[in-house]
């Protein structure tokens, strides 16, 4: 079932994917208990590292602050649970290549206590200092933290507040089921904004096969006359922002700027519903929707987890592992990434576990040589060159690349999925792009390098200056000097006889 779209962009390239929805949407979000022990990462968007703020033996509640933000784009970081700090150390995280990061460890007591908590006010000021301190971020997948998104749009001017309800991927439906179940705090989330920006109007975007959660949402905001619903056709990668913000609003972000840059804020529906829940608890955020899903998990479905909480006790909640599973994945088929152990805890980032079956997936596939087809580029929804991209990336000619607009690929996996040679196009991206922040750094080290020693060579020359004008000074004032003595010594006395 599916709801008409209308008035809208065509999306360049893109995908129509198996949905794969109706394994998880189809039941209500069930609340996984609280484990035994909680292993809650320090490390947030950026790779930014919060700065703790327990110590081990400390007993915390839930809520309380035990890191808080170091850089910029910090945020502080809170206990999901009450119980006692075992232990403050590296653990592996879950993220591509499960790199280590400072973790706290929690032994929750199996109470629950939680801080007291007052609902912040409506004063800009303070409502966003509220949102920073609460830890919300946007739950779409990059968790970057909300109240400096807000505050960078203000410094430009926000026309247009925008909650994304777009699950292009396929097999994830947390958003699904929470607009469903909680469409007015959706709603007023987005009110919240519309307030803090003094934005002129709301959109609240939801994919054409969600009628459920279309009609939801409308039944509550409907009554508000800033706000619209637009419907997004189910083509992949139309839930991306700068891909929606071009569908709706027809406007491009230009490559390395911001929405903000065009008058527009965008935010998950989570991310709407966490400010409703702020504003009306003063709670902070502590948990999330998670899909839990694929052909390995006996009962697929969506589950709201305290942050730190193993995957391995999501798994049980959700009825344990079937003969079926092959692999474990957090996010979806494309953009996701796998895991090679459960005990990896749920973070803020984490909106999917895909289990899958023993189908054949994609980095199973025999690699051949690129055969200049095409197909990547007739499917980048960001309209690159994917072959040009791949050509240079193994050549690593950065200067180019930049040329060529790798920055801007938004790692979709697109191409990936048509290429006929099988090649990881995505991943070499990746991997480019890291390679060429590093040829940068160094660039930009080498210039800087240069920058001084051409500075202290400008020094020493100012300093051998200084010293040969001074030596000149002071031959010019013994020469002066010589001069008057001579001259002193020649000078007549003067005769006795001649005084009256």
């Amino acid at each position: 079932m599916s709801a008409p779209t209308e008035n809208l962009r065509s999306l360049p390239g893109g995908l129509r994917l198996p949905a794969n929805k109706r394994l998880s949407n189809g039941s209500e979000i069930i609340d996984v208990p609280v484990p035994k022990r909680l292993v809650v990462p320090l490390q947030q968007h950026s790779g930014e590292t919060s700065l703790v703020t327990v110590a081990v033996g400390d007993r915390v509640l839930h809520g309380s602050i035990i890191g808080e933000p170091e850089g910029a784009v910090g945020t502080y970081v809170h206990a999901p649970s009450s119980g006692r700090v075992a232990a403050i150390e590296q653990r592996p995280l879950p993220k591509r290549g499960e790199p280590l990061g400072l973790c706290v460890i929690i032994a929750a007591d199996g109470l629950d206590q939680s801080i007291e908590c007052t609902a912040p006010s409506n004063d800009r000021t303070a409502l966003l200092a509220a949102i920073h301190e609460a830890g919300i971020v946007g739950l779409g997948g990059a968790v970057y933290p909300a109240a400096q998104k807000i505050t960078q749009g203000l410094l430009s001017g926000i026309d247009t507040v925008m909650l994304n309800g777009v699950e292009c991927e396929s097999y994830i439906t947390c958003d699904d089921r929470l607009m469903r179940e909680q469409p007015a705090d959706v709603i007023r989330g987005l009110e919240i904004l519309l307030e803090l920006t003094d934005a002129r109007r709301g959109i609240v975007a939801v994919e054409s096969d969600k009628p459920e959660a279309w009609q939801a949402l409308r039944d509550v905001g409907n009554i508000d006359p800033r706000i619209e619903f637009v419907q997004i056709p189910a083509v992949y990668p139309s839930g991306a922002e700068d891909q929606l913000i071009y569908l709706v609003c027809g406007q491009e972000v230009p490559s390395g700027g911001l929405p903000g840059d065009l008058g527009i804020l965008v935010q998950n529906v989570g991310t709407g519903a966490a400010l409703s829940e702020l504003m009306e608890s003063g709670k902070s955020l502590t948990s999330r929707v998670v899909t839990v899903t694929g052909e390995g998990i006996e009962q697929p479905g969506n589950y709201r987890v305290r942050f730190g909480t193993p995957i391995a006790d999501v798994v049980a909640a959700a009825g344990g592992y079937n003969r079926n599973a092959h692999r474990l994945l957090v996010g979806g088929p494309m953009t996701g990434f796998a895991l090679t152990d459960d005990a990896l805890p749920v973070t803020k980032s984490c909106n999917c576990l895909l289990i899958t079956g023993p189908a054949v997936h994609l980095s199973d596939e025999p690699r051949r040589e690129c055969i200049r087809c095409g197909e990547c580029a007739a499917h980048c929804p960001v309209q690159l060159l994917p072959q040009s991209l791949y050509h240079y990336s193994s050549r690593n000619n950065h200067a180019v690349l930049d040329g060529l607009g790798l920055k801007d690929c938004i790692e979709c996996g697109c191409c990936d999925l048509v290429c006929p040679s099988h090649i990881p196009l995505t991943q070499i991206f990746r991997d480019a792009k890291h390679s060429g922040a590093v040829y940068s750094n160094a660039k930009q080290r080498a210039v800087r390098a240069e920058d001084r020693y051409r500075a202290h060579v400008a020094r020493a020359e100012g300093r051998d200056a200084a010293v040969a004008d001074a030596r000149e000074q002071k031959k010019r004032a013994a020469s002066a000097d010589a001069i008057a003595a001579i001259v002193k010594r020649r000078r007549p006395k003067p005769d006795d006889s001649d005084e009256i």
